[in-house]
């Protein structure tokens, strides 16, 4: 059996600078694979769930989700309870990248189901062993 499959990235990133640097330091772990950006929490439940500009649509699957907390329109605490209280995207593993390191912050993101929190700006040692364990 094969263990290797192809990964989409769902990149929920407001800021367009954050998001280039998370996708240069995707590249330099040698992680190909494909990213799908999301600029605020509501378009990211778009897509997940096949709603709005993606209603008809069907998304890669498996997904692995890069999720920053403090966004316009919906935030990352509000998607990441959103995607852990329904059957179909509650398996998905969701790594935080915020600039929060507040303790309560952290674990209420842990309480609410993510997999991992990094805080920004993003160690690269610390991203791509976060990245690894998670199978990419």
């Amino acid at each position: 059996m094969n263990d290797r499959y192809e990964v989409t990235i769902l990149l929920v990133e407001d800021d367009p600078g954050h998001a280039r640097l998370i996708e240069k330091n995707l590249r330099r772990s040698n992680i190909t694979n494909s990213v799908v950006r999301a600029g605020d929490g509501q378009q990211a439940l778009d897509y997940l769930f096949g709603e709005g500009k993606y209603a008809g649509s069907t998304h890669a699957s498996p997904l692995l989700v890069l999720l920053d907390l403090k966004m316009p329109v919906l935030d990352g605490y509000q998607v990441l309870e959103r995607m852990k209280a329904d059957e179909h995207t509650k398996r998905i593993p969701v790594i935080i990248l915020t600039t929060t390191d507040d303790a309560r912050e952290v674990s209420r993101c842990y309480e609410l189901g993510c997999s991992v929190y990094i805080t920004k700006p993003v160690d690269y040692e610390q991203f791509t062993e976060a990245i690894r364990k998670l199978g990419l």
